[in-house]
């Protein structure tokens, strides 16, 4: 009974969670240009998110999330964190 049992959950790696990812500075502005909007205007998720967490999401972050789809293959959405 002396071995170690590691606890902790890993949100981003249950089978039900999309893959998030912050989407990098130098690609905000296509984004943007594509979408035709400004980061304000996506809608948001909480920097309290724990996905956001886990990934080191701050206030201000833009991020990509992916899911998969049987008829439409990868989808690609997009958050704007915020406080909360």
């Amino acid at each position: 009974m002396s071995e170690k049992v590691d606890l902790e959950l890993r949100v981003s790696e249950h089978i039900y969670v999309p893959k998030h990812e912050i989407v990098p500075e130098e690609e905000i502005p296509a984004v943007l240009k594509k979408y035709n909007a400004k980061l304000e205007q996506f809608p948001y998720i909480l920097i309290s998110d724990p996905v956001v967490k886990e990934i080191g999401g701050r206030p201000g972050d833009l991020i990509k999330i992916t899911r998969k789809s049987p008829t439409a293959g990868d989808m690609a959405y997009y958050r704007f964190v915020v406080e909360g």
